[in-house]
């Protein structure tokens, strides 16, 4: 018997992210209602509310770039190094319908598209040029498409891989076009500077320093052992994405597998005593909870991070003895983290947040576990059930009612999922 090999065919995948993009999508809006001036061509931001004491810059124009101003710094260290500078504030909503649109002009060529995240997807071309050719050529084609109808523009990065891919859309901004492939990883990618990988952030790029790795390059040929005593099992990771290593599929699903729900808030006052404090974490703790049951998923670590009128921030976390997404079971972890870590200090940001599993229907439980889950579960669903139909503040706590400052429903939510707005992250 004759076996044949099947024919592999070769990976080719985009990445398209839109550059700067609350800013360009807040700049298009604004010159179709009729404004004569473009925010991309001016010194301007993004940015939070300083009444609300949410001055930080989210998204930058070039201009504004050239001051060196940087996206998460204070709008008044901004304002100090350019005294002109426009300053327009977020516009959620918006910026929900532009990446709607945006994935349905993708999906008008391509069915298979993967969300990765408010303002980046990712393209599964394998297979696709018999029908619309050259990848590069239909790269261009995608990024004038969008320009030219939807009004701003994007980074098209083309790779064997998610990873190459994504790396290619960053080497140089913005309306570009740029592959990665296995052949040009040593020219292209292993020049770079180590920070510049994808999932290699400040903490790491300090410790890679300290062991007089530099570049991409470097870590590339890193001695893997050395690699595993300092990083442990994140070492494989690192060293695998400097060598445009990376194998994760195109999920057509427009979620990925979430791994951690939180929700935080700058309080427009200092807060000053533990009840008030409560009251806030009893808020956040409600919003992550509805979130958790929502996706159908249990807490297993909870986290509560704090941040002092000084701008410190600390936090600590506790892995629960079974998983749960009982927000009363949440809440009373988080009131005992919140007693352990604080100091007595002004606070001015409170911050939840709940690593999670998917619910498989059962709960261990422990010899102290008296009260009646069940009820307390069925409970929060009809909470849930009642918000969704007519409001979150539409049903609230007795500890809300007088309260002179309103409970947190919302705050600045994020989840490690790419369909959840507006702070987003997620693995490849």
């Amino acid at each position: 018997m004759i076996h044949i090999k099947p024919k592999i065919t070769k990976k080719i995948i985009m990445h398209i992210d839109v550059n700067s993009a609350f800013l360009s999508w807040q700049a298009a809006y604004e010159l179709q209602k009729g404004s004569t001036v473009d925010l991309r061509s001016i010194p301007s931001v993004v940015g939070g509310s300083k009444e609300d004491r949410r001055g930080i810059v989210l998204a930058k124009s070039i201009s504004a770039k050239s001051y060196g101003i940087i996206t998460g710094e204070a709008l008044w260290k901004s304002r100090q190094k350019c005294p002109d500078l426009i300053v327009v504030p977020p516009n959620y909503q918006l910026y929900k319908k532009c990446s709607k649109a945006l994935g349905e002009l993708l999906q008008q060529y391509i069915p298979n598209i993967q969300r990765f995240s408010i303002d980046e997807f990712f393209v599964d071309y394998t297979g696709m040029e018999k029908d619309y050719g050259n990848p590069v050529s239909m790269a261009y084609t995608i990024k004038d498409k969008i320009k030219n109808e939807l009004g701003f523009t994007v980074n098209v990065g083309i790779g064997s891989n998610k990873l190459t891919a994504k790396m290619a859309g960053e080497l140089k901004k913005p309306d570009m076009v740029h592959t990665l492939w296995p052949d040009e990883i040593k020219s292209k990618l292993w020049p770079l500077p180590v920070r510049g990988l994808y999932m290699v952030g400040r903490q790491t790029e300090k410790k890679l320093k300290e062991l007089n790795i530099y570049t991409i390059g470097e870590l590339a040929v890193a001695d893997e052992e050395l690699l595993k005593y300092r990083f442990k099992s994140y070492a494989n990771l690192i060293r695998s994405y400097a060598n445009g290593i990376e194998s994760s599929e195109v999920q057509r699903e427009s979620k990925m597998p979430a791994k951690g729900i939180g929700n935080s808030s700058t309080i427009k006052f200092d807060v000053e005593d533990a009840d008030t404090a409560y009251k806030i974490l009893l808020s956040l703790t409600e919003s992550v909870a509805l979130r958790i049951r929502a996706g159908d998923y249990c807490c297993t670590v909870v986290s509560v991070s704090l941040k002092n009128s000084e701008l410190k921030s600390y936090s600590h976390q506790r892995k629960l003895f079974s998983p749960t997404n009982i927000t009363n079971d949440i809440f009373i972890t988080v009131k005992e983290l919140f007693d352990e870590c604080w100091g007595g200090e002004k606070l001015r940001q409170l911050g939840v947040r709940a690593c999670i599993v998917k619910n498989d229907g059962y709960n261990q439980l422990s010899i102290f576990d008296i009260q009646d889950k069940g009820k307390e579960h069925k409970l929060d669903q009809v909470v849930d059930s009642i918000r969704e139909k007519y409001g979150k503040t539409s049903i609230m706590r007795g500890v809300f009612a007088d309260n002179e400052h309103k409970p947190v429903l919302g705050g600045t939510g994020d989840i490690e999922d790419a369909a959840d707005y507006p702070s987003i992250s997620g693995n490849l």
